[in-house]
């Protein structure tokens, strides 16, 4: 098989880039943050909080962006298809009673036909608080559940999307990603409901995928049976998994009374990527992160991985095509969060530090040159 890989010059795997849309302004951002506010507003203000820390991150190739250019959206694309990236996942975000937002760049992106590269959404299914900026209790937008009229709404509002030949599929299914399973009061009714509209709208059915490993297994009625898989969302299922001896205990206790970010070492989460059981469940879908520093939303609330680099990222991206490649291709799927979450220090995107090196050692792991080269 590698040597067929290698002749084709096929991707070795399936890479899903999950895509933030949140770099144009909208009326509700203005009223909470500001007239004009946009993720880049963030970036643009960050500040160093200890030695050594890199901020702020400031775009390079594609400048302070605005989603609403269609030209953007090309040039992303192409990044993107050189890189190996197979589809974007747009967070999609639909609060209940028809209440959306940032909406636009991916209606557009529908409507127009443009950029021709595979897509797929993740339902961003939480409400919209001030919790990074310091106002944990100020609700700026409630998710919420209104029943299967909603639920009908809903699938109404993407079944255009799922029709759309450019969107991505598992053995003819559009995926649907649920960021958080555990927040819906009844995920596997929602599941049944809409893999039964599926079926009245002519298609094969939906592939579901949760969002959360430890979020899953944590809920007893929330068994994974109900999604045809299951991937890990970062930080928060990532946090856990290096190593936490006495002095880093310490240390980030003492980080917390002195208001300062906790750090991680990046190459932790790399060594330990994937070492635990439920990666061997045959619905895992291993995720990938370049970095974490969400101190431009959180300031001094933040988390950091630390000592993230483009050969630190290939070697973890390495790994997830190895543990993908035991299976078929349809289901051979990564995850990479994300492709442009600028104000979490979680993107790909060419930066004024790196480049395009993010970029480049993606295409080198998953395509087959790494497997003419071993």
């Amino acid at each position: 098989m590698a040597g067929d890989e290698a002749h084709s010059g096929k991707p070795l795997a399936r890479l899903i880039a999950l895509y933030l849309p949140q770099f144009h302004p909208i009326p509700e951002n203005d009223a909470w943050w500001g007239k004009g506010f946009t993720e880049w507003t963030n970036v643009a203000k960050a500040r160093p909080l200890f030695r050594g820390h890199w901020q702020p991150r400031l775009p390079a190739d594609l400048g302070f962006y605005d989603l609403r250019v269609a030209e953007v959206r090309e040039q992303q694309a192409a990044m993107a298809r050189a890189a190996g990236v197979e589809a974007f996942c747009y967070w999609h975000y639909w609060f209940g009673n028809g209440r959306r937002l940032l909406e636009r760049p991916f209606h557009e992106v529908l409507e127009s036909g443009r950029p021709d590269f595979p897509f797929c959404l993740a339902w961003a299914n939480e409400s919209w608080s001030g919790i990074w900026h310091g106002s944990p209790d100020r609700v700026l937008m409630q998710q919420q559940y209104p029943g299967p009229e909603d639920e009908r709404a809903h699938f109404d509002a993407v079944l255009p999307a799922f029709r759309d030949v450019r969107y991505f599929k598992v053995d003819g299914k559009p995926l649907f990603a649920l960021f958080h399973p555990g927040e819906h009061p009844d995920p596997a009714g929602f599941i049944r409901h809409w893999q039964a509209l599926a079926k009245e709208a002519g298609l094969p059915g939906i592939y579901f995928v949760a969002m959360s490993s430890r979020e899953v297994d944590s809920r007893e009625d929330l068994p994974r049976a109900s999604f045809d898989a299951v991937t890990e969302h970062g930080p928060g299922d990532f946090l856990e998994r290096p190593p936490q001896n006495g002095w880093a205990r310490k240390m980030r206790s003492v980080r917390r009374r002195f208001l300062r970010p906790e750090r991680f070492q990046y190459r932790d989460v790399v060594r330990t990527a994937f070492s635990e059981e439920f990666a061997k469940d045959a619905r895992f879908i291993p995720t990938v992160l370049p970095g974490w520093d969400n101190t431009p939303r959180s300031g001094a609330r933040g988390f950091v991985f630390e000592g993230s680099t483009p050969e630190l990222f290939e070697e973890y991206l390495a790994k997830a095509v190895d543990l993908a490649r035991s299976k078929g291709w349809e289901e051979r799927i990564i995850f990479l969060k994300a492709w442009n979450e600028w104000a979490e220090g979680n993107y790909v995107e060419p930066d004024s530090r790196f480049g395009h090196q993010y970029l480049d050692a993606m295409r080198r792991a998953l395509h087959a040159d790494r497997v003419a080269a071993t």
